[in-house]
């Protein structure tokens, strides 16, 4: 982590997120929800206890937004993607978008939130992406890899096939190194104010796969970066 920012920190269960996953996806019911817990988890280290209105880009099937709509103290939760992978039955608000211009009003969110999202998004589209995103919000969480050799890349793009082709999800992904990370938030009109790693695998699987792979970002405004 590179700076601990003021928060409150949320205290999310495994249980709660078992039991949120499982009722709208049957896999895991019998599956433990290792991964989506840890990142759970790390967006509540970093959390602002005052967000009330969040938005989830390239929300894919909304069980990110479903999760944190029903353990996160907020009021309202809209996801929207490119294309309608919705779950059925989710308790929040979705919609599709064109991709280049977010539907809403300047600052009517607290927070934006991109899970596993900008890897897939074309160069030449992140820039604005993010822009578009810190137009209609003050904060954005950045859940993504870090990427700093091509054996980096091939375990990702491993871990892109294993994680959304049974969910329909993309699979073509351009990887960020540490300081593409930087470069991109600068570009952006952002500082990076904390960046977490935590323990998403442990013994085989942090060998193959390890956690250094994983980053949560939280980012604000240049102009207000604490």
């Amino acid at each position: 982590m590179e700076r601990q920012s003021t928060t409150s920190v949320i205290e999310i269960s495994p249980d709660a997120v078992a039991r949120t996953l499982a009722s709208r996806i049957s896999l895991y019911r019998w599956r433990r929800p290792v991964y989506q817990t840890t990142l759970l988890r790390s967006l509540g280290r970093v959390w602002e206890p005052t967000h009330r209105n969040v938005l989830d880009v390239g929300g894919g099937t909304g069980i990110v937004a479903q999760s944190i709509k029903q353990l996160f103290p907020v009021d309202r939760v809209v996801s929207v993607d490119v294309q309608d992978r919705y779950l059925d039955q989710l308790d929040v608000e979705t919609q599709t978008y064109d991709g280049k211009t977010l539907p809403f009003a300047n600052g009517q969110f607290d927070c934006v939130i991109l899970s596993n999202v900008l890897h897939h998004v074309p160069k030449r589209m992140r820039v604005p992406l993010l822009q578009e995103c810190g137009r209609v919000a003050r904060v954005v969480y950045i859940k993504d890899h870090l990427a700093e050799s091509r054996l980096d890349c091939l375990r990702l793009a491993v871990l892109d096939v294993v994680g959304n082709v049974p969910f329909g999800g993309m699979t073509s992904a351009n990887y960020l190194t540490r300081a593409d990370w930087i470069t991109l938030a600068a570009q952006s009109g952002f500082s990076i104010a904390c960046r977490l790693s935590d323990r998403y695998r442990s013994g085989v699987m942090s060998r193959l796969f390890p956690n250094r792979l994983e980053v949560l970002m939280k980012w604000t405004p240049v102009a207000h970066a604490s």
